[in-house]
């Protein structure tokens, strides 16, 4: 059974930094994704950005564009969100997701897998 795990988020101020991390065990998808979603209370999970496992490719979200970089490690059970310059509408709780496939489609239904999630806030 795939297990995610997301760590790193807590208190911070606009214009700070955060490193977010998210461990799986049980399982990878080679060919598939890894992504990070943000979710507000009573709403759907959001994209954020994601990572294709057989090459390393890259997308975001408009929004978070330029300020924030996911990255993973070579051993395929680790992925990151590298978060600069926080703002106030970055208070979310973020969640890391694991999918069997690599789409065109970013919804957080093509997922497999989800950790709980790590509560990032931003207040000055």
């Amino acid at each position: 059974q795939v297990q995610l795990v997301e760590s790193g988020g807590g208190l911070v101020h606009p214009g700070d930094s955060l490193r977010l991390s998210c461990v799986a065990s049980g399982g990878a998808f080679s060919s598939g994704a890894m992504a990070w979603f943000r979710q507000r209370p009573g709403k759907e999970r959001e994209f954020v950005a994601r990572i294709k496992w057989s090459n390393g490719i890259t997308d975001y979200a408009d929004s978070v564009k330029g300020r924030f970089t996911i990255s993973r490690k070579n051993t395929q059970d680790t992925v990151f969100l590298q978060m600069n310059s926080l703002n106030t509408g970055n208070t979310v709780v973020y969640s890391c997701g694991m999918s069997q496939y690599y789409t065109s489609n970013y919804d957080h239904r093509m997922y497999n897998y989800f950790g709980p999630g790590t509560q990032v806030t931003v207040t000055s």
